[in-house]
């Protein structure tokens, strides 16, 4: 999935700028993604603004929203929200195609509990999420910068545990998956570290995968290549 802005830090963990891993990307839509974004993107796109949504205006109704960054070509997504109607979903991408593609899903399947942002993440959580308004956060196979030296590139550092529970309830969850072991255990260090949470994990530091999280082509080709895959979930209790 593509990743977002995150922070760069210097080799003692000192916060030293905000870097950009990735810029919006165009990229080349197909016909049928371009022709998703022309005629959908009315209804399931939010033109990004610096100021907070009302998000019961937005879907209409007070239900419990999800927010997933980074969704890729948003498959997963899809799958979510329509096996749960009975919550919200907002998704962030800033791959153009990936969200072309999932506009395309999304209308096919006729759903309204949906919508997307074209937009840098980070922007997204500071200024158009309020605090305190999201059940869930997601944040699926996340870029893991796998070379030591490009550790400090990881999204999941102090600053974005610490930006999540911002805009979490008391009680919201925040759910992470990665498919590299280090990745899982940086991210454990992190926010057994953040203040403010409680692992949901019963036994150790991860969780089985949960049956709302659908199981992804890529990762059952891994699952038969022996690879592992980790789930953590950590609850804001305050």
């Amino acid at each position: 999935m593509s990743e977002v802005t995150t922070a760069e830090f210097n080799e003692d963990g000192k916060y030293i700028r905000k870097v950009r891993s990735f810029v919006l990307r165009e990229g080349r839509l197909t016909k049928g993604q371009q022709a998703a974004f022309d005629k959908h993107w009315g209804q399931y796109g939010i033109d990004y603004t610096p100021e907070a949504l009302d998000l019961a205006a937005l879907f209409g109704n007070d239900n419990p929203v999800v927010l997933e960054i980074g969704f890729g070509m948003g498959k997963s997504l899809v799958e979510m929200a329509a096996a749960q109607p009975d919550k919200n979903f907002i998704g962030i991408e800033v791959h153009k195609p990936g969200v072309g593609a999932c506009i395309m899903e999304a209308a096919e399947q006729g759903l309204t509990n949906l919508k997307l942002f074209h937009h840098d993440g980070i922007e997204v959580l500071d200024n158009a999420i309020a605090k305190g308004s999201l059940d869930c956060v997601q944040l699926f196979f996340p870029d893991p910068w796998h070379k030591k030296r490009h550790h400090k590139r990881r999204i999941v550092q102090a600053e974005f545990a610490e930006r999540i529970r911002g805009v979490l309830k008391v009680g919201g969850v925040l759910h992470m998956a990665t498919d590299w072991e280090n990745y899982a255990e940086h991210m454990t260090e992190v926010m057994v570290a953040a203040p403010g949470y409680k692992n949901q994990a019963e036994n150790g530091d991860y969780v089985p995968r949960p049956e709302h999280r659908p199981l992804t082509k890529f990762e059952k080709r891994g699952q038969n290549l022996g690879h592992g895959v980790w789930d953590l979930m950590y609850q804001k209790v305050d």
